[in-house]
């Protein structure tokens, strides 16, 4: 069980560290987004690349930023069944949901990305735009680091939720943020 709880606690060390750090994208995001719109509206000047950055700061936050946000319980989820369950049946509920629809959508998608994402790694593919940012091919990785750390997380969850199904309390399941 130590191992278990040695498990869960370095995942979520790990998406916790990556979603704080991510966070200060979203500044970056906003920051760079503002600059594109004064230089285009305000002095007529254009870039390509500061375009695709805001773009891709933007696609990151959210593709590597999901880990973190199952770890605070902030995906969407049909409360039909949930709000009103008990803890064991919450995690009854959280251990099915990510045995059936979680880890094996998330295989489907990087099995199915694979030679999407191996294509571009060969090519070194870049941005299409003329100016535009190179190392495309490190943006479309995401895929698969999305699937990585939120496949992490989900059997964190599992692995919590085996916990206080074994006794252990301090991972009782909430309708809230765990």
């Amino acid at each position: 069980m130590d191992r278990l709880r040695g498990f869960v606690a370095a995942v979520d060390a790990l998406n916790r560290m990556l979603g704080e750090a991510l966070s200060w994208l979203t500044l970056g995001t906003v920051l760079v987004c503002f600059a594109v719109v004064v230089l285009r509206y305000g002095f007529g000047i254009g870039f390509v690349w500061m375009q695709e950055l805001y773009v891709w700061q933007h696609a990151l936050v959210f593709m590597l930023g999901a880990g973190y946000t199952l770890l605070h319980n902030g995906h969407v989820r049909v409360d039909v069944f949930y709000g009103r369950a008990g803890g064991r049946r919450r995690a009854w509920i959280d251990i099915t949901g990510t045995l059936v629809f979680l880890l094996p959508w998330l295989a489907v998608l990087a099995w199915e990305s694979a030679p999407f994402i191996g294509q571009s790694w060969t090519i070194r593919e870049a941005s299409q735009q003329t100016g535009g940012l190179p190392g495309y091919f490190l943006l479309k990785s995401a895929v698969w680091a999305f699937c990585l750390l939120l496949g992490l997380q989900g059997v964190a969850l599992i692995a919590r939720r085996a916990l206080y199904l074994a006794g252990d309390a301090r991972y009782t399941p909430h309708a809230g943020t765990d």
